[in-house]
């Protein structure tokens, strides 16, 4: 009377883990994302390192790219040696805005040190940028 069903029900492959692609778990991903925040952040310092050196962000860079290489698994951060295009404020600024990302990240994934250094960068950021506009 009834045809059998010849292929898997459709609420049975959404419900069963699929093996087709990698799965990563929530912490993997704020991982990722926080490397990431923080590799931006090595940039930006690193432009500013270019404009204006200074011994504050050179240790900063240093901690940056320890921080990212702890979260990428040991591998260390790929950084170029950039002249900088954009006015010191501006660059404060773009640091300023791309660490409150990285403290938000690192706050989620209670992450200290890098919650810490994040938190750090901005404040140094933000002092940068009154001293640069008001200048």
């Amino acid at each position: 009377m009834y045809e059998p069903i010849r292929t898997k029900s459709v609420h049975s492959t959404m419900a069963g883990p699929s093996s087709d692609f990698p799965h990563r778990t929530r912490e993997e991903e704020l991982d990722i994302q926080l490397a990431g925040h923080l590799a931006a952040l090595l940039a930006v310092t690193d432009e500013l390192r270019a404009l204006a050196p200074s011994t504050d962000l050179d240790a900063a860079a240093t901690r940056l790219a320890e921080q990212v290489a702890r979260l990428r698994g040991g591998r260390t951060p790929v950084r170029a040696s950039l002249a900088a295009t954009q006015e010191p404020a501006a660059l404060h600024e773009r640091a300023h805005a791309v660490a409150g990302r990285a403290l938000l990240v690192a706050a989620s994934r209670a992450d200290t040190a890098a919650a810490i250094l994040a938190a750090e960068r901005m404040d140094a950021h933000a002092a940068a940028t009154e001293l640069t506009t008001a200048g």
